[in-house]
């Protein structure tokens, strides 16, 4: 199965009012009987090792920037899966992310029934808020499309 990139079908406004970065990837499932925690689950509590060395570059870079590393995160209402702290959940829907003082940012992970199988997309929305984030946001941009399918193929594991 192929993830294909599909168009937002989320309430920007509700999820991250302003957010100047919208995308959205799918694939299709069969086989199994997920809801959005399972299928977030599988996307993000192990990512592959080449994702993990670029995180760790990442935090390398931005750390001393004085932006969230992987470990600085807040408690959120519904725990953490992998980095990401769950901001609120349904069986259909899980929404995870984090405010930062560069920009803000959601992962939306959907599951819905697709014929004998279901459809798992995720969204990603970003909100920035000033020079920093926008050369952060277009810097990580190419590696954002790669990671989001990776993440997103992990969920037929």
């Amino acid at each position: 199965m192929s993830v294909q990139e599909v168009a937002p079908n989320v309430d920007r406004d509700r999820l991250l009012a302003g957010a100047q970065f919208v995308d959205a990837y799918r694939i299709l499932v069969e086989g199994k009987a997920l809801n959005a925690r399972k299928a977030a689950t599988k996307m993000f509590a192990h990512a592959p090792r080449w994702v993990e060395a670029l995180l760790n570059l990442r935090n390398l870079i931005v750390g001393p920037l004085g932006l969230k590393t992987s470990g600085d995160g807040e408690p959120a209402p519904g725990g953490m899966i992998g980095l990401f702290p769950v901001l609120s959940e349904t069986p259909e829907r899980l929404v995870a992310g984090f405010n930062d003082s560069h920009l803000d940012f959601r992962v939306v992970v959907d599951v819905v029934s697709a014929g004998t199988g279901q459809q798992v997309t995720t969204t990603t929305l970003v909100l920035t808020h000033n020079l920093l984030g926008r050369i952060y946001l277009a810097a990580i941009l190419p590696f954002h499309r790669l990671i989001a399918r990776s993440m997103l193929r992990q969920v037929l594991e």
